[in-house]
């Protein structure tokens, strides 16, 4: 698979979104929670397999800034303090492309967990 490039990336705070376009032609729009608990970080996946951290209360975090890092990706400031994710473009790509399911297995991870969501408008779906 060709590495995919951004072509626009913009910030909707207020719907808690960031829309990313690609030169494909596809455009995800991608809740900031989604981003939050699917961070490439080390706090979130660990440092091995088997050693991500489960995010709760995400539910209404915001991005505050979006910086770039290099030519290759963005790094996300999260309004919660988080801030040592760095987004690859096909770390993006593939978050937009598996979206769906994505979302499926993290609220199975919270339900396996007891954690109950607080109503929100985010989501993946």
């Amino acid at each position: 698979m060709a590495a995919r490039h951004p072509t626009n990336i913009v910030l909707h705070q207020r719907s808690r979104r960031l829309e990313v376009s690609f030169d494909d032609g596809l455009t995800f729009e991608l809740p900031c929670e989604y981003l939050r608990v699917h961070s490439p970080s080390a706090e979130v996946r660990g440092h091995g397999p088997g050693q991500g951290v489960l995010q709760t209360g995400k539910e209404n975090v915001n991005i505050r800034d979006v910086e770039p890092v290099g030519n290759y990706a963005v790094k996300l400031v999260f309004d919660d303090g988080h801030e040592s994710g760095i987004y690859t473009w096909d770390y993006l790509y593939q978050l937009g492309r598996h979206q769906a399911g994505n979302w499926a297995r993290y609220l199975e991870e919270l339900a396996a967990a007891g954690y109950t969501r607080r109503a929100s408008d985010e989501g993946a779906s």
